[in-house]
């Protein structure tokens, strides 16, 4: 690698020499490939030029001539080179132009022989020296954490990446234009938070100096979104990032994308229904149809989805009885699960624990799973059917969870009670009151529903991802320890 990097480096002297810029301003584009090729017919007949910028593919000398590819961001172009249109200064330049440069091209179009659309180029234009070669037919760059690390060139070379992420805009757009149409207000609500709530989870710390005080970056948007629904705007959302200092692994990213949804008057019925619809929308949107394939296997997401019970879930799936369970019983269920001490576990997380390993993997087809354990359910109301439970439902798709939802919690003084129970019980250890959030829904906060989506794991199922981290542009990563002694050779 050293020894390419120093004889591209040798070429940018040579270029410099020649009073060439290797990094100019700008380029004036007329067209991208894409519209190249649609567009050939009449481009090719009324002989128009087109100018054409993208990082150089390939580069084939014979002679007098060269052919080589231009990929700009729809994908590749073919470029013909010919000296006799060019000049022999500017023909020989391209010796200096080397894979992975970054051109502009101008000229007409024509189709070669072999039926291939192309550039005859009638000047060209060095736009950016790549010091560092790409690595060759992408067989340097097969390895998953690389290609995480090093998004840049893993873009540059594979262009189902570049459409996946183009998906994941079209998602969010869609969710966006859904819930506009619906007369939904987006809002900004703040990272940086003196009481960090609206979920249980471990936050990450900073402090503000100006300030002097400890801030937290948020694990939910939900308490601030609410203030919202008290202060009279009915209805609200808010897509942003959401930071939790726990473990990675193919569904849990310590900064991930989330939706969140609060609209007064309805209930956790009337979120269900909206977010059917939502989803629904999205996949018309994104393919024309709610037939997705993940991991070889099909689903369909045309609403209405099941919707099942905790309860009869945990009954059909793992054999367990709420109405007779005791702690011991649920204790026993668990035993088979891991190593932890079941029996210092409350009542509502053993029934969480064994939720989560015999009855989410089963839930491949669209499935709502409601009405979960009250005192898991901090900020839901309790059911009006039974008080065990709360008015709470999460989504699932293919065994992942992609939600979570409630009947919101309004009565100030219950939800003290909840906060102060949370803390009691060891479930929010640590973790302060928010008492402004409390006066808020003193001065009172309209019947409402809420809902959060988790954005990339929605995206991971839409197109067919492997892990979180293959949705995300930039994922965490471990500290690259040997990068500086990389670059103390160049």
């Amino acid at each position: 690698m050293r020894p390419l990097i120093e004889q591209r480096i040798a070429k940018l002297k040579e270029i410099a020499e020649r009073g060439a810029s290797p990094y100019p301003y700008s380029f004036e584009v007329s067209h991208h490939s894409d519209e190249i090729k649609e567009g050939f017919e009449n481009l090719s007949a009324t002989n128009e030029k087109v100018s054409v910028a993208g990082r150089l593919m390939s580069k084939r000398p014979h002679g007098k001539s060269a052919f080589g590819h231009v990929r700009d961001l729809p994908g590749d172009i073919q470029i013909y080179f010919k000296l006799d249109d060019l000049g022999k200064e500017k023909f020989e330049f391209l010796d200096l132009v080397d894979i992975g440069d970054t051109i502009g091209v101008t000229g007409t179009v024509f189709k070669t022989r072999t039926g291939e659309i192309t550039v005859h180029a009638s000047d060209y234009q060095l736009l950016s020296k790549s010091i560092r070669p790409l690595p060759e037919k992408w067989h340097g760059l097969k390895d998953r954490e690389t290609r995480y690390r090093q998004r840049y060139v893993d873009l540059s070379f594979n262009l189902e990446i570049r459409e996946l992420f183009r998906k994941r805009t079209s998602i969010i757009r869609s969710m966006r234009a859904f819930l506009d149409e619906r007369g939904f207000i987006e809002v900004e609500t703040p990272v940086l938070q003196p009481i960090y709530g609206g979920g249980n989870a471990e936050p990450f710390t900073t402090h503000h100096s100006a300030l002097d005080m400890k801030l937290y970056l948020r694990i939910a948007d939900e308490l601030y979104l609410k203030r919202l629904l008290v202060g009279g705007l009915e209805k609200v959302y808010e897509i942003s990032k959401d930071f939790r200092n726990e473990g990675i692994d193919r569904t849990h990213s310590p900064e991930f994308t989330q939706l969140e949804i609060y609209q007064a008057y309805t209930d956790y019925h009337g979120m269900m229904d909206l977010f059917e619809g939502m989803v629904e929308r999205v996949c018309l949107d994104l393919s024309g149809s709610t037939r997705f394939t993940y991991q070889d296997q099909k689903v369909d997401f045309k609403r209405p989805w099941k919707r099942i019970s905790i309860e009869e879930a945990l009954k059909e799936h793992a054999g367990v009885d709420l109405k007779t369970a005791t702690d011991e019983s649920l204790q026993e269920a668990c035993s088979g699960i891991g190593d932890q001490d079941w029996t210092t576990m409350p009542r509502g997380a053993l029934i969480d624990e064994i939720v989560g390993h015999f009855v989410e993997p089963k839930l491949v087809a669209p499935t709502i799973l409601y009405d979960y354990p009250v005192e898991t359910s901090p900020l839901a109301k309790i059911s009006r059917k039974d008080q065990r439970f709360a008015e709470r439902f999460e989504p699932f798709a293919f065994g992942m969870e992609l939600g979570n939802a409630f009947s919101e919690l309004n009565d100030p003084l219950d939800q003290r009670k909840r906060f102060e129970s949370q803390r009691e019980t060891g479930q929010a250890e640590g973790q302060e009151i928010d008492l402004d959030f409390v006066r808020a829904l003193e001065y009172g906060m309209p019947p409402a529903g809420g809902l959060g989506v988790g954005v990339d794991r929605l995206v991971m199922l839409l197109t067919d991802s492997y892990s979180i981290r293959d949705v995300i542009l930039f994922p965490q990563m471990r500290h690259e320890a040997d990068l500086e002694e990389e670059f103390d050779g160049v």
